[in-house]
């Protein structure tokens, strides 16, 4: 269900940004540098490639708000493949399968080249920098030479997570758009037009998904809402079904069961959080205390080579001493 953002065209994730930004192209005073900032899975991704799309020359469609932009549209497929000639994107590569854990100085050097470029195709050249954040040092102080040099016809976005982190030279040379988190109820109706859950799922989704529409969207699976019903009820239950649990284990071999694995670990300790907040003081700090060692356990588990199925049964049993503790 989840969608890379350049593929999305109906999610709208702020309207007012959006405002401010065709008013600011429009009046002719488009600003150099946009600085997106908030919450992770809010949108800012999105917004950029709409912006970026539009900047490039995309065929518009107002039925997709004030970005909107036509999917088949030659400029939104070029940038859909990532193949625009006007566009750069700077974001963690993958390399043997793995992400590595920043944006290394020499992506950031192929910023100069590409903006000492005239625009080929439209009216502007776009970088998209997804995220900011992961910008080593000397990634940040190459693309604050940008900054402080503006190139005609260029535009650069800067999505953050936590702007506070970055060089305080860089966010003075941006123009911020602030992109807040979204309602349970805007949330809600967002998957049921798009996801096609029910509203009920639809609900119990956004109460999961603090607020960000990318995560509202990957918890809107079948298989995710099945494991946090599993979940909440291994979490009340008085005695856990040892054949159920054995059953799922099964379930958890090569990537694919790696998935649901994380997924299931995921919601049990949402679930195990849950229940800290409502549990009186002495109690809730003894599931507070178990949330802690369940978040670590998937990257724990992927570190060590940890057998799947044995962490789990660990969990489990961690919850049920846990759960003999506060009775």
């Amino acid at each position: 269900m989840s969608e890379d953002p350049r593929d999305r065209f109906d999610l709208r994730p702020s309207p007012e940004a959006e405002a401010a930004f065709v008013d600011a192209l429009e009046r002719g005073r488009l600003h150099h540098a946009w600085l997106l900032c908030g919450p992770e899975g809010v949108g800012k991704a999105t917004f950029a490639y709409r912006a970026a799309r539009r900047l490039l020359g995309a065929a518009a469609d107002p039925s997709r708000g004030v970005l909107g932009a036509r999917p088949d549209d030659a400029v939104s497929r070029l940038v859909s493949a990532q193949a625009h000639p006007d566009l750069l994107v700077l974001e963690r590569l993958v390399e043997n399968g793995k992400t590595k854990k920043a944006i290394s100085v020499d992506q950031a050097r192929d910023l100069p080249d590409f903006f000492a470029k005239s625009p080929s195709q439209a009216r502007y050249r776009v970088a998209i920098i997804d995220t900011a954040d992961d910008l080593n040092v000397n990634a940040a102080n190459a693309l604050l030479k940008i900054l402080e040099e503006p190139p005609e016809r260029g535009v650069v976005f800067l999505i953050t997570h936590a702007p506070g982190r970055l060089l305080a030279t860089i966010r003075s040379r941006c123009r911020r758009l602030a992109f807040p988190v979204w309602s349970e109820r805007d949330l809600a109706e967002m998957l049921v037009d798009r996801a096609g859950v029910t509203f009920d799922d639809a609900e119990a989704i956004a109460a999961m998904a603090g607020g960000s529409p990318g995560q509202a969207m990957a918890l809107s699976s079948g298989a995710t809402l099945e494991a946090d019903r599993l979940a909440r009820a291994w979490v009340t239950a008085d005695v856990i079904d040892r054949a159920e649990q054995l059953s799922i284990a099964d379930g958890f071999r090569g990537a694919e069961g790696q998935a649901r694995f994380e997924t299931l670990m995921d919601r049990l300790s949402a679930a195990v959080q849950a229940r800290a907040r409502v549990m009186p003081a002495e109690q809730g700090a003894r599931w507070a205390e178990l949330w802690g060692r369940l978040a670590d356990l998937p990257d724990r588990t992927a570190g060590l080579n940890l057998d799947r199925g044995d962490v789990l049964a660990g969990a489990l049993a961690d919850l049920a001493r846990t759960k003999a503790m506060s009775a």
